[in-house]
């Protein structure tokens, strides 16, 4: 199933930390979600599995029995019944009924196809079984993309209800959906976890909890924040430091000056670095040539493209063509 979404097309209140139009927000009303593939598996007695790095996100809804969440390097965490997580870049994680449940390695998970069979949640609360939902979602950002860097790892759902009323029912109408035998159940789980992913999200960026890095400051910053809102709606622009100096309503030194102090980087390597990422998601999503996307981001030539794209992502753009990797 493909659903896209957008993320923050909503957000208008004057009272959020990224809320009306500032350039923040301007550049969350472009980033959209794919909802990928979906699957469910019943868990029982004791077991472990791992996800590996993947640039896409991950989603999981913890039904049944509670279980335990260990990413990268952090300590092992509790998963709640009737909560969701989100790893909005992908991280490797590891699911378990206990921290000691399996020793590692771990073994990959291996997802059913959704609603292959029913499940009981009666015989679940009895036995303490556990169901989890999965998800693999896709932004049409680089899991690069600075946004991206400044979340956490890991969402969760519920620590987030207290900003955002409608986490709670969604939660309720998943859980509802993920022991329904009525028609459609699958599709509506599957769409419940698009919509909910997307709560979360922006539940997060109203709930003040980004981290204050350089990009972040840069992007609340009234003058530098409008350029790279600009340049991220419009990476193929064509784009000049003159120009992106009168956007922000400077002199050329002046802005090229003050960029370089909150960024730590020039205009013009930001833009090549934006440019390039946008370039990879380009031909890794729509296939889309190199001579095409050398054209749209107004390169001279494939060459010239392609050694920058290299530069910036440490291969060649053929290297992201389907079929290739």
């Amino acid at each position: 199933m493909n659903v896209i979404i957008a993320i923050m097309h909503d957000i208008s209140s004057s009272n959020s930390p990224v809320g009306g139009s500032d350039p923040l927000t301007r550049m969350l009303q472009s980033l959209r979600l794919d909802g990928l593939e979906y699957g469910r598996r019943h868990l029982s007695g004791t077991w472990a599995y791992s996800f590996p790095e993947k640039d896409n996100a991950y989603f999981h809804f913890i039904g049944g029995a509670p279980c335990w969440l260990l990413v990268q390097d952090r300590e092992w965490s509790e998963l709640q019944t009737g909560d969701a997580i989100l790893l909005p870049r992908g991280d490797a994680h590891v699911l378990a009924s206990a921290p000691d449940a399996v020793r590692p390695p771990f073994p990959a998970w291996k997802c059913r196809p959704i609603w292959e069979d029913g499940y009981d949640p009666e015989a679940a609360r009895e036995n303490r079984e556990g169901l989890l939902f999965y998800g693999s979602m896709r932004f049409n950002l680089d899991r690069s993309h600075p946004l991206f860097r400044c979340m956490s790892p890991v969402l969760h759902a519920r620590a987030l209800i207290g900003s955002e009323s409608l986490i709670l029912p969604l939660l309720d109408a998943l859980a509802a959906e993920m022991v329904s035998r009525r028609v459609g159940a699958a599709g509506m789980a599957a769409r419940l976890a698009d919509v909910l992913a997307v709560q979360i999200i922006r539940s997060w960026m109203e709930s003040g909890t980004l981290d204050d890095g350089a990009w972040i400051n840069a992007a609340r910053q009234p003058q530098i924040g409008q350029v790279l809102a600009a340049i991220h709606e419009d990476p193929g622009g064509d784009w000049s430091v003159g120009k992106l100096a009168a956007i922000a309503g400077m002199s050329r030194s002046a802005f090229a000056t003050a960029f370089a102090s909150i960024l730590g980087d020039t205009p013009a390597r930001y833009l090549t670095d934006v440019r390039m990422q946008q370039a990879k998601q380009w031909i890794m999503r729509d296939n889309a040539r190199i001579a095409e996307v050398a054209e749209r981001l107004r390169y001279d030539s494939e060459a010239s493209f392609s050694r920058a794209f290299k530069r910036v992502i440490g291969m060649p753009p053929s290297s992201y063509r389907v079929g290739k990797r």
